[in-house]
């Protein structure tokens, strides 16, 4: 019986995956979110029966009844989050939204299957992070001095991820993570927000070439001191953040060469200044060479997304636990090797429709510097899940970066959260910007038509003196 539940639950998972993904798309296809409802209502029916069907394989493999009631609180939490979302915010946007419920679920369910007590952590953790989260859309909406604190998002940044540099613990030969009464946490997760206003308000205010320098040797500053942390998958993120935001402020592609050019040459000194670079480098290259040290977590990654075939194991049906850190690093690779290379693929698609959306509204968007916040949020997501999938199926080298809203980890799932409802926010702006458009072309109609009003009455009234006045000249 537990066979048959296993087989047969594997191809209706990828199928609604796959439904969901088409929908995701086929949103572009409807020009209002009065057309789109539709399409909204099919994708929460499409989520909920991929966590389904995902929590009756893992009961049937399990037995276990806390596995029940585990996903019996999360249908609440992520029903209420969607509930609450379409309700209290009806202007933003509901396919970002959508989306990353989608992804938090995934990441729940292979999370579950991976280690229950880190399930249980990241779910919290999720819990806590939409608490949070459900301000932020209103605050973006109606705190338009948010632009004007420019000097303060860089003292903010620099400051955090400079005191992770001095008193930060060092892992595994990286200074990422800074402990205070007891929690830890990644600063640099943070300091991404703060860096991307920072760019969006300099940017907003750059009047020459001497204010683009200035905002270059501030961002220089935040690389630099990641480099020397030597969380060098952040000091990407955040150089390409710079790169994309400086090219979509200016549109002027010396820049961007020159940026390009800059960043090659950083990874050349990169690689001989860091050993455990040339490692991963080497390991990228050639990863069976030494596959008991450094290629061993990669060549298991490989082997575990071949594993998987295009339906997947099933889960609980292959070894996922052999790869190193791979609720953080590899959980691409788990959910390839059991859910399958084809709900793999589908599940990149929905990054990519979230990436595109957050481009589109970025694009229409009137105000410079909320289009700038989105445009570099959508740019910050869609790399570092390019970094995460990349370095677990040997397209680039591994920076160690986790997958946003899927992977574990407390600090990236609450900021991921946050940035998308930054997004949601300005969502909600460009709305307010269509409403005024509307307002002032119905008011201009209405002006129209009253000057054309008043010209009928004035033809009308010299037609009728012209009449009077034949009319008198006919009696005389």
């Amino acid at each position: 019986m537990e066979l048959y539940v296993t087989e047969i639950s594997k191809y209706v998972i990828t199928l609604f995956l796959f439904l969901y993904t088409l929908e995701a798309f086929l949103v572009f296809t409807k020009k209002t979110e009065e057309k789109r409802k539709g399409i909204y209502i099919r994708q929460i029916i499409c989520m909920f029966a991929v966590q389904i069907a995902c929590f009756v394989q893992i009961l049937a493999r399990t037995g276990k009844v806390r596995y029940a009631f585990f996903f019996a609180f999360q249908i609440i939490v992520f029903a209420s989050a969607i509930t609450l979302f379409y309700l209290i915010y009806p202007d933003g946007n509901k396919l970002i939204m959508n989306n990353c419920v989608m992804l938090l679920m995934i990441g729940m369910i292979i999370l579950t299957r991976l280690s229950y007590d880190k399930a249980m952590k990241q779910f919290f953790i999720i819990t806590a992070s939409f608490i949070i989260g459900f301000f932020v859309p209103e605050m973006i909406f109606r705190f338009n001095f948010l632009k004007k604190f420019t000097w303060i998002y860089a003292g903010v940044g620099i400051l955090a991820i400079g005191i992770v540099l001095i008193l930060g613990a060092t892992v595994n030969g990286s200074k990422i993570n800074y402990s205070f009464a007891g929690i830890t946490f990644q600063p640099s997760e943070v300091v991404k927000i703060v860096f991307l206003f920072y760019m969006a308000a300099a940017l907003n205010q750059v009047e020459g070439l001497f204010d683009l320098f200035l905002l270059s040797v501030i961002s220089a500053a935040h690389v630099i001191i990641l480099v020397l942390s030597k969380d060098l998958g952040s000091a990407l993120i955040f150089f390409v953040i710079y790169l994309a935001l400086i090219y979509i402020a200016t549109e002027n592609i010396g820049y961007l060469g020159i940026g390009l050019a800059a960043g090659a040459i950083a990874s050349v000194v990169a690689y001989k200044l860091f050993s455990h670079i040339q490692v991963r480098v080497k390991a990228f290259i050639d990863p069976f060479s030494d596959i008991e040290k450094s290629g061993y977590q990669l060549s298991q990654s490989l082997f575990g997304i071949s594993s998987g075939c295009w339906f997947g194991l099933g889960l609980y049906g292959g070894s996922p636990q052999s790869i190193p850190y791979v609720e953080q690093d590899f959980i691409f690779s788990a959910i390839a090797e059991e859910l399958g290379v084809i709900f793999a693929v589908l599940m990149i698609l929905i990054c990519v429709s979230s990436f595109i959306m957050m481009l589109q509204e970025g694009y229409f968007i009137r105000d410079k510097f909320y289009r700038l916040v989105i445009t570099g949020t959508a740019v910050a997501y869609i790399f570092q899940t390019f970094l995460t999938i990349g370095g677990g199926s040997k397209f680039i080298p591994l920076t160690g970066v986790t997958l946003p809203l899927v992977s574990y980890g407390g600090t990236s799932v609450l900021v991921t959260i946050i940035m998308i409802m930054i997004a949601e926010g300005v969502c909600m702006i460009r709305q307010d910007e269509i409403y005024e458009a509307r307002e002032k072309r119905r008011r201009k109609l209405e002006a129209q038509r009253r000057g054309q009003d008043k010209g009928y009455e004035r033809r009308t009234d010299q037609a009728r003196e012209i009449r009077q006045a034949g009319q008198s000249f006919e009696n005389r």
